[in-house]
């Protein structure tokens, strides 16, 4: 697979893509074949063994990336400020994928706001290179345009880091008509939209609307976007969730098609199964 970007989903497994994968192999084989990126959600909860990072490993191509969150223990029950052998420990349990990862998706809770960015910066500047992070925010006074935000903008270019992008505007827009959305909406933060330009591969995390074919206003600004970033060298990592998480794959291909309009020298996303109708508008 040659790709000039990176394109994931949340999770390299779900029963609903066993149509939509290649056949044989272990699910995050499978999901390699088509897909080369994937956002480590499973180290937020519990952090794999040694042997489980090995096994990995072996199960993806070299230009595959990985996106691990760091333990919530670590970002969010103490705000950055736990023991540096817990984080020393963290990173040699995964250091069998150490070059197949991408920056460190360092998600930080709404209760980390501006009085705690000095621990932002030790943390970060206290990681071993190569490893490096992407850093998304949930307080609101980091989406003001105040001294704040500008405080956390000037830092991460001082380091050269992105600041993840979560787009949950299309999310937001579908009416909370099941038990399905109202999870989604509930457990998703509903923040503005702010790009920091950095000297780092971007990092956007899209969450789409239930109804494929609704989330395409939603993605047109971001096929632009995304394709400029391509143009200019850029190598952005794109990260596609929906209410279901069943449904990414699909979402992924409405992504990957209106891309490829734009781009057409990009390879299809090639799926099995019974796809969604494009159209032609």
């Amino acid at each position: 697979m040659t790709r000039p970007y990176y394109l994931g989903s949340p999770q390299w497994s779900d029963p609903k893509w066993n149509t939509q994968l290649p056949p044989g192999g272990s699910p995050l084989e499978r999901y390699s074949q088509v897909l080369n990126t994937v956002e480590g959600n499973t180290s937020f909860y519990a952090t794999p063994s040694l042997a489980q990072c090995a096994q990995w490993r072996a199960q993806v191509p070299d230009d595959f990336r990985f996106l691990f969150k760091f333990p919530k223990a670590i970002s969010h029950d103490q705000l950055l400020a736990g023991p540096t052998a817990e984080i020393r420990s963290f990173l040699e349990i995964i250091a069998p994928l150490e070059d197949v990862l991408g920056p460190f998706l360092l998600q930080l809770p709404a209760a980390f706001g501006p009085e705690h960015l000095d621990r932002l910066w030790h943390f970060i500047d206290g990681l071993p290179e190569p490893l490096t992070c992407a850093v998304e925010v949930r307080h609101m006074a980091f989406f003001s345009k105040g001294d704040a935000e500008k405080t956390l903008n000037r830092g991460l270019r001082e380091r050269r880091l992105a600041r993840v992008c979560l787009d949950s505007r299309a999310l937001f827009s579908a009416q909370p008509e099941n038990e399905t959305i109202v999870h989604a909406q509930r457990k998703k933060p509903r923040l503005p939209v702010h790009v920091l330009p950095v000297d780092a591969p971007p990092v956007i995390r899209y969450v789409g609307h239930p109804d494929l074919e609704a989330n395409r206003p939603f993605l047109a600004p971001w096929v632009e976007k995304v394709a400029g970033w391509i143009e200019d060298g850029q190598r952005p990592y794109v990260f596609m969730h929906m209410p279901d998480n069943g449904d990414a794959l699909s979402l992924a291909a409405l992504w990957s098609d209106l891309l490829k309009r734009r781009l057409p020298q990009l390879d299809a996303l090639e799926l099995g199964g019974e796809q969604p109708q494009m159209g032609l508008f």
